[in-house]
């Protein structure tokens, strides 16, 4: 059974940092592209970067790139959401996914994780 679970949420004061964390379980992830998306209340589920598992590549959405930046641990099947430069307008409830296909879209992707809450006070 396929699980990604997400921590390292919290509250944080605009221009901090937060590190997410997705750990994944349940088959092997090598082949699989892990999604970062985060959704506002109100709002729809957007984009925000994703990691090639195999060779690590990365892509981001605007918005975020050159403020988060995402890696990943082999060693312990974990993707992580490195946030820095925090604004108000990053709060949102963010979800990591994993999907076979490189994509910005969320249906894209074939798991989901809980999804972690993200206040940045102003």
């Amino acid at each position: 059974q396929v699980q990604l679970v997400e921590s390292g949420g919290g509250l944080v004061q605009a221009g901090g940092s937060l590190r997410l964390s997705c750990a994944a379980s349940g088959r092997t992830f090598s082949r699989y592209f892990m999604g970062w998306f985060r959704q506002a209340p109100g709002k729809e589920r957007e984009f925000v970067g994703y990691i090639r598992w195999s060779g690590g590549y990365t892509y981001y959405a605007d918005p975020v790139k050159g403020r988060f930046t995402i890696s990943r641990d082999n060693a312990k099947n974990t993707v992580y959401l490195q946030m820095n430069s925090l604004k108000p307008e990053d709060t949102a409830v963010y979800y990591c996914a994993a999907g076979l296909i490189s994509s910005s879209r969320a249906d894209q992707y074939d798991y989901w994780g809980q999804g972690t809450q993200v206040t940045v006070s102003s």
